[in-house]
């Protein structure tokens, strides 16, 4: 049986750091270190993403190398959202995923729509409780 993705997301680059995008286009005519900067930027978090499924959650983060976590969605405890001020206007926040553990499963910082990825888990594991 495969997983429904219901949920998947990439870190946002010129939301989460506006001021680091416009340095980094500033430096573009500086022998292309702009755009060096914006390549692996873009990389980074094309690489770093963060899905729910029905079943579970799965964050998976690397260039070269991988780290995948995955956590069913019953034993997921709690989902913490963090935003600064500025975050909250530009729409992006630090999730935390925690487990029956003190410390969180992971921390994936600048997703858009933290509130909407909270949303998502709880709505997966809703439907996951229908069908048990």
């Amino acid at each position: 049986m495969t997983a429904n993705v219901i949920y998947e997301a990439h870190p946002a680059m010129f939301r989460a750091h506006p001021f680091w995008f416009i340095g980094a286009v500033i430096l573009i005519p500086a022998f292309g270190i702009g755009i060096l900067l914006l390549l692996y930027w873009y990389i980074h978090t094309r690489q770093t993403s963060l899905t729910v499924t029905d079943s579970e959650l799965m964050y998976e983060k690397g260039i070269l190398s991988k780290d995948r976590t995955s956590v069913s969605l019953k034993h997921i405890r709690s989902v913490h959202v963090t935003q600064s001020f500025i975050h909250r206007i530009l729409g992006v926040g630090t999730i935390q995923v925690s487990t029956a553990g003190d410390q969180p499963e992971f921390t994936v910082v600048d997703m858009p729509d933290p509130h909407m990825i909270r949303e998502a888990i709880s709505k997966a594991q809703e439907g996951r409780e229908d069908k048990d």
